[in-house]
């Protein structure tokens, strides 16, 4: 019986050692970003896409309609009126806000300061799960709550995976086939050549 004990451990040890080194070394990235690609890339960059004009010069152009979604309470303050708020602070946190939903998933995606931009995109959630509860009115059922029987509330069940997902490429790193790790390969040959004098 021991013996049986002991193969079986081994066997375990074996496979799922051999697991832990791949998803350690670089497939829990790949994983991870191929994940947020199918699940998060889209609607990322149809919100972001809601909140700058049509075409190629309106990208460079915020939609009114982004002070609403982004600062629902200070256009509120200045007679819902967009064009009343003033550029500093606000206007500049709507600019910010609205370009960061376009560049944090490219970077997730593409593996590019993954690390940082999914750090980036942590806090993003965070911003977007508050103003979704404290100034657009989500109701219990879209806040949901841990620990019951329901697994599809919007804020803490959904948003709570997309956390988790991003956690895992800050403690991973963006993996097999990023950018991060295409410059991993050339930047030491590149440290060397210089400190070699070449």
């Amino acid at each position: 019986m021991t013996a049986i004990l002991t193969r079986l451990g081994r066997l375990h040890d074996t496979v799922f050692g051999a697991f832990s080194k791949l998803f350690d070394h670089g497939l829990g990235g790949l994983l991870a970003r191929l994940v947020f690609a199918g699940v998060l890339l889209v609607y990322y960059w149809h919100s972001a896409g809601l909140k700058v004009e049509d075409g190629l010069s309106g990208f460079f152009s915020i939609r009114p309609a982004a002070y609403f979604q982004i600062l629902p309470s200070v256009v509120e303050a200045y007679g819902y009126d967009p064009s009343q708020v003033p550029f500093f602070p606000w206007g500049l946190i709507v600019t910010a806000g609205t370009y960061a939903e376009f560049l944090l998933p490219l970077l997730v995606v593409v593996g590019l300061f993954t690390r940082l931009a999914a750090l980036g995109m942590i806090g993003f959630i965070a911003v977007q799960s508050f103003v979704d509860i404290a100034f657009h009115g989500a109701n219990e059922a879209a806040v949901g709550v841990w620990f019951d029987r329901l697994p599809d509330a919007l804020i803490f069940d959904q948003r709570a995976f997309w956390v988790l997902l991003l956690v895992t490429l800050v403690a991973k790193g963006g993996g097999w086939l990023s950018l991060d790790q295409l410059a991993g390969r050339f930047l030491p040959k590149a440290r060397k050549a210089t400190a070699a004098g070449g």
